[in-house]
């Protein structure tokens, strides 16, 4: 063996026992729940702009951030993320998935303090980049782990905690910034984002109380250890459970599929017989973004700017929009098995393309030009004026409409459908392309809408 090999795996050995001088818990339910903490970051990142951009402390402290710079202060979390998921693939295989939701906890903890701490636009960007690296390296390990240590017949529930985690986290940090604006100062934005470290520390705790992988203890040769823990969260230890023999057997054929994979590269990708699913998916992924929906979250309060509420009241109305992404992702969880996948996606597609129509509709019919912007905001160049309330609240009722037909549909559908468009042999390096193509689409949204609203 050479050298390299033998470090390599004294390091995965080392780290195995000392992970295993933790008891561990075995209820399916807890292990999603602890494991999709990491959904809960991803979905606060998006509220950490969203819920501040539009109050006057944050606005004043930054120096009154314009459309660019803005998209890009937004836009650097994207940035990490898509750096954090390509590194991560790396660390997950070799050292396991516990290890790289330490590694999203830890950064995402590093990132919190230094944008808590930020005292100008630098050091916010700088922030947000180090937990965007969290919420890549989290939004990586966590659907695989879910999936792989998941008994088959609740595979699509428990992979499911993780979208409902991201919709959950929305809403929370939301509130916490609608909460903090009433404090008059800059702990308004600091305590805001500071509280973004307690899941952070929560996943750093509780990790240690997972078991690992069984389909990546069986790749390193640990079939006891794997057999151990898939009886345990199947079948409370019952290894002779028909359930516990079918997931085993499942677990040796990936194990050789996984074996073959190491020759799968992603050039691979575009080999005849494979590259319709990896156009399929990586467009799947891009029109998630595009669909409109990340204008709808991060940007909701110019929105709502635009349709002629201010202050107080665009807190408060953007809120609803989170609690009905919750709300609209639970059903989601058990019907995506009954319905089918291409319907459901259809389905949202039109009616998302209807009320996205009405608002843009709307907007064009009832607003008046603002040349230099709204209160010192080049951002909002469109206003529907007092008089036109009830266009205002047609506004707003398309967006909360638009936000109920994308959570069951195109917003838990896209990842199970590019999950299982793959074969096993692809699925890897196919789903890793996928996720970065999406990745690129939050960033540039991020980036550029603002601007785009500017213009």
């Amino acid at each position: 063996m050479a050298l390299k090999d033998t470090l390599l795996l004294r390091n995965v050995n080392y780290q195995g026992r000392f992970y295993d001088k933790f008891p561990k818990m075995y209820n399916i339910y807890v292990i999603g729940m602890v494991a999709c903490i990491s959904g809960l970051m991803f979905g606060f990142d998006i509220s950490s702009m969203s819920s501040m951009i539009g109050t006057e402390h944050y606005v004043n402290y930054f120096n009154n951030p314009q459309s660019l710079t803005q998209g890009g202060i937004t836009a650097s979390m994207s940035g990490g993320s898509l750096l954090g998921s390509l590194l991560s693939s790396q660390i997950t295989d070799t050292f396991g998935r516990r290890v790289s939701l330490h590694v999203c906890a830890t950064l995402w903890i590093i990132g919190s303090i230094l944008q808590c701490a930020s005292q100008n636009q630098g050091m916010l960007i700088v922030g947000r980049v180090i937990s965007g690296m969290g919420v890549g390296f989290g939004s990586s390990a966590a659907p695989v782990y879910c999936s792989e240590i998941s008994p088959p017949k609740i595979r699509g529930t428990i992979c499911g905690l993780f979208q409902f985690s991201v919709t959950l986290g929305i809403m929370i940090l939301f509130y916490i910034g609608y909460g903090c604006h009433f404090i008059d100062g800059t702990a308004a934005f600091r305590l805001t984002w500071g509280l973004q470290m307690v899941p952070g520390f929560a996943l750093l705790f509780a990790t240690f109380f997972l078991p690992e992988s069984p389909r990546w203890l069986a790749n390193k040769g640990r079939w006891d250890e794997a057999s151990e823990i898939v009886a345990r969260v199947a079948a409370r230890g019952d290894t002779e459970n028909e359930q516990v023999k079918f997931q085993l057997e499942e677990i040796k054929e990936q194990v050789i599929i996984d074996q073959e994979a190491k020759n799968f590269g992603y050039k691979d990708l575009f080999r005849k017989k494979t590259i319709r699913k990896t156009i399929v998916g990586t467009c799947a992924q891009m029109w998630q973004q595009l669909c409109g929906m990340n204008v709808m979250m991060y940007y909701i309060v110019y929105i709502f700017k635009m349709a002629g509420y201010s202050g107080n009241t665009v807190l408060v109305s953007g809120s609803i929009q989170y609690v009905l992404n919750v709300v609209m992702t639970i059903p989601a969880l058990f019907l995506v098995d009954k319905v089918g996948r291409r319907p459901v996606l259809i389905v949202g597609g039109i009616l998302m393309f209807t009320w996205l129509f009405a608002v843009a509709g709307l907007l064009a019919t009832y607003s008046v030009p603002q040349p230099n912007g709204f209160e010192g905001d080049d951002t909002i160049r469109i206003r529907i004026p007092e008089e036109e309330k009830s266009a205002a609240r047609a506004v707003i009722a398309s967006s909360y409409l638009f936000v109920c037909s994308f959570a069951p549909t195109w917003g838990i559908g896209i990842w199970i459908y590019c999950s299982e468009i793959f074969n096993n042999l692809e699925r890897a390096k196919g789903s890793a392309l996928c996720a970065a193509v999406n990745w690129s689409f939050n960033f540039a949204l991020a980036m550029f809408v603002p601007s785009a609203f500017k213009n």
